[in-house]
C-alpha cells in the first residue's frame, strides 16, 4: 500500500472517531466513504469494521456506566441472525452501490416521528434494530442513521444514547469483519487489506479521537446534540449521492 494512502486512512480514522464520539454515527459514514475511495469493497468493509469496532468499543468503555444492557442483549441476538443470513447469500456490493446506499441511509433521519414509532428500550424493537441495522451494515457498510431511529424516540439521555449505540455497533462491526474478512483469508486475498502497521497506528489514534469526541459531547446540550446530528449526516448523504450519480453517469 502506498504510504500516502495509509496516511490518509490513519488521519481519517482519528477524525471520524472524534466525530462519532460526539454524534454517535456520523464518523462511520465518513470513514466508510473514504475507505471505499482507496480500497476494494471487501477490504474497505473489513478495514472499516476493524477501525469502527475499536472506536465504538472504546467509546462504550468510556461511557460504560450509561450503557442500557437489556437493549444490548436483544440487539446482539438479532445481530447474530442477520450475520448468518447475509453470509449465506455471499453478496458483495459494487462501489457505486455502496456510495448510493451511503447517500440514502442518512435520509432516514428525516422520517416524521408519527410515521415510525420505534423505541429501542422495548424488547421487540431492540430485536428488530439488531436484525435490520446489522443487515444494512453488511450491505451499505454503515447503518448509524437507521440505528438512530430506534433511539431518538426513547427517553434516554445523550450519554445513554451514545454509549448504548456504541455497544450495539461493536457486534454489528464484528459481524462485518467475519462476513467479509473470512472469504479474503480463505481465497488468500489478504493483500488487498492495509498492512498491520497501519492498524497499529490507526487504532490508538481512533481511541484518542473517541476520547476527544467525548470531551466535546460533555459540553453539548441534548437539544443541540440531536439537531446537529440530523444536519451533519444529511450533508454527508448528499455528497455520497452526488458521487454515486457521477460514477453511474
Amino acid at each position: 500500500m502506498p504510504l500516502g494512502t495509509a496516511a490518509f486512512i490513519i488521519a481519517t480514522a482519528f477524525l471520524t472517531a472524534a466525530l462519532s464520539g460526539i454524534f454517535g454515527m456520523a464518523g462511520g459514514l465518513v470513514l466508510m466513504g473514504a475507505l471505499a475511495l482507496v480500497l476494494p469493497v471487501s477490504a474497505a468493509f473489513v478495514t472499516h469494521g476493524i477501525l469502527q469496532l475499536v472506536a465504538n468499543g472504546w467509546r462504550a468503555i468510556l461511557h460504560r456506566r450509561h450503557v442500557r444492557w437489556p437493549i444490548l442483549l436483544y440487539f446482539c441476538l438479532a445481530s447474530a441472525v442477520a450475520a448468518g443470513v447475509v453470509a449465506c447469500l455471499a453478496f458483495t456490493p459494487s462501489p457505486t452501490l455502496v456510495f448510493l446506499l451511503l447517500g440514502l441511509v442518512p435520509m432516514l433521519v428525516w422520517l416524521p416521528r408519527d410515521w415510525v414509532q420505534l423505541d429501542a428500550a422495548r424488547r421487540p424493537h431492540a430485536l428488530a434494530s439488531g436484525f435490520l441495522v446489522t443487515s444494512l451494515n453488511l450491505t451499505a457498510g454503515v447503518a448509524g442513521p437507521l440505528l438512530d431511529i430506534f433511539f431518538v424516540r426513547t427517553q434516554l439521555t445523550r450519554h445513554e444514547i451514545v454509549a448504548t449505540k456504541a455497544a450495539t455497533q461493536v457486534f454489528s462491526h464484528l459481524a462485518k469483519i467475519l462476513v467479509y474478512g473470512a472469504p479474503l483469508f480463505w481465497t488468500h486475498k489478504t493483500a488487498a487489506l492495509p498492512p498491520l502497521w497501519m492498524f497499529g497506528l490507526a487504532i490508538p489514534l481512533s481511541m484518542a479521537g473517541t476520547a476527544l469526541g467525548g470531551w466535546v459531547l460533555d459540553r453539548m446540550t441534548d437539544v443541540n446534540f440531536k439537531r446537529w446530528t440530523a444536519w451533519i449526516v444529511t450533508a454527508i448523504g448528499i455528497f455520497y449521492l452526488t458521487k454515486a450519480l457521477g460514477d453511474w453517469l
